[in-house]
Parts: C-alpha cells; sequence; structure tokens
C-alpha cells in the first residue's frame, strides 16, 4: 500500500483559507501571540507548514495586537497607570509592532518605531501617518540628532543587550519629566553560564539578581525606577520577563519589593 502525504501548507495561509481570519496579517498576529493551536499545541511561527487536515483552534479570543508584545505594553500601561494620549514616544526594539500598536489603540501622538532589524513592522503600522519607521538602527548609538526631538515616553523591549549598554541612551533622548518603560529579560542580563538549556533562566534567585542590576545601572544612568511588574505572558522561548516603569526624577521614593514580585510571577506563569 502507498501512503501518500498529506498536504502541508504555511499556517497562516492556511488560517485565511479555513476562514478563520479575513487576512494573512491578522492571522501572523495571532499565530504570534500564541494563540493558536494546531492539533492541541501552541504555534507561533507564521510560516509553519502544518497539513491541512490538521485540527486547527484557538487559545482564546483574538489578541487586540499586531504581535502578542502589545499584551506585555498593556499591563504595564495599566499597572503605572501611564496615559499615552497625544504622547510623543520612540519605541526601542519595535519588531513586529506589539508595543506600538498598543500606543497607537492609546491615543499616542507620534512613535518612532525603532529596531535593528529589517521589514518586520506589521504593514498596518507601516501605513500609519503617526509612525515613524526607523529600520537597520541600532539604539544604543543613537544621539538626539537621530530623533530630533526629546521624547515623553520611550518604551524598549530588546534582545541580546543588556539594558545598561542603553539607559544613557535613554536618558538623552527622555523629556525632563517623561517616562521609561522597560521589559527586563533576565536571560540578557545574567552571566552567559547562568543561562539555562534552550536560552531559559529559571532560578528566581537570578531574576532577582537581574532586576537588581538593571536598577542599579539606570540609577547610575540618572533613571530611577517608579514601579515594577512581571509580563502576563511569559517570552517565546518560555521566560518569564518583568516591566519596569523609570524616570528622571526620585521624588517618588517608591520601594520595591523585587523578591516579592518574583516570587509572584513564579506561582503564576511557572
Amino acid at each position: 500500500m502507498i501512503i501518500m502525504d498529506q498536504k502541508k501548507e504555511r499556517l497562516d495561509i492556511l488560517l485565511v483559507k479555513n476562514g478563520i481570519f479575513e487576512s494573512r496579517e491578522k492571522a501572523k498576529a495571532e499565530i504570534m501571540c500564541g494563540n493558536v493551536l494546531v492539533n492541541n499545541n501552541v504555534v507561533d511561527k507564521p510560516g509553519t507548514l502544518v497539513s491541512v487536515e490538521s485540527n486547527i483552534t484557538l487559545k482564546q479570543k483574538m489578541c487586540p495586537y499586531v504581535s502578542r508584545g502589545g499584551l506585555k505594553l498593556e499591563k504595564a500601561l495599566e499597572v503605572f497607570a501611564v496615559n499615552v494620549r497625544d504622547k510623543v514616544v520612540l519605541d526601542a526594539g519595535a519588531s513586529t509592532g506589539g508595543f506600538t500598536d498598543c500606543m497607537l489603540k492609546r491615543g499616542a501622538k507620534r512613535i518612532y518605531a525603532v529596531d535593528v532589524g529589517y521589514g518586520q513592522l506589521a504593514y498596518s503600522l507601516r501605513e500609519d501617518n503617526r509612525v515613524i519607521v526607523m529600520e537597520r538602527k541600532n539604539v544604543r548609538h543613537f544621539t538626539l540628532t537621530d530623533v530630533g526631538e526629546q521624547v515623553d515616553l520611550i518604551t524598549a523591549d530588546l534582545s541580546f543587550i543588556s539594558l545598561s549598554k542603553v539607559f544613557n541612551v535613554f536618558y538623552e533622548l527622555l523629556k525632563p519629566e517623561g517616562d521609561l518603560i522597560t521589559l527586563i529579560k533576565p536571560q540578557f542580563e545574567v552571566k552567559r553560564e547562568e543561562v539555562g538549556k534552550h536560552g531559559v533562566v529559571k532560578d528566581a534567585k537570578l531574576h532577582v539578581r537581574a532586576i537588581s542590576d538593571v536598577i542599579s545601572s539606570a540609577n547610575q544612568c540618572g533613571l530611577y525606577v517608579i514601579n515594577l511588574t512581571y509580563s502576563p505572558i511569559k517570552g517565546p522561548k518560555g521566560n518569564i520577563e518583568y516591566l519596569a516603569h523609570f524616570r528622571k526624577d526620585r521624588t517618588d521614593n517608591s520601594i520595591i519589593d523585587i523578591e516579592a514580585i518574583v516570587n509572584k510571577s513564579h506561582n503564576e506563569l511557572s
């Protein structure tokens, strides 16, 4: 007996063909949000080839943003009570544009979407006249001349670099009364030998130290932590991540219980 191989199709294309989404862009967003199950397993890469006979379902209601990153920033804006309406923003590490999309939906006036990569930003965001696309740009080497103005808010979702390398840049680009929201990824803040299998850092003590080191680095550059929370979803490889709110002034005198926040994140997400 000859068994014919099942026909395979890109997951994003198959979702549109099956009428689950009206466009590939929306399909990609839902896939990257981790919301698409193929035979009860999460598949988060739009280009994954799957059998046309696969059982494809959604975990929950559709992701409102072009990528899952928007869900992370959404929580930060709510917990930190940061209002982005009519604000000028620099989104460092914009990638697909989850953060950018979240802020546009909340009324941001203008967003500089900066990323070292090329061609990743969602088409709908490229077409939005409030978005200034700055691709193939390493924010580590940015100066005020590159942007042309100080901004009200900086958001940062950076990979393969410690935040300690960019706080001095953020200080220069941020208005005196501005806000900085950074995603803290322990895997890029600890020593290389402390990173576990598949790039995951599981040890809560390492998370506490990573966050403390980030806050210390920010302080040295004149930026002071106001609040801290954890991301509602894990990173692509399964890392627990954190969101920190910084400002240039120290009037708040906030005392952050880093260990309590880390423990809570591990209890909820591990």
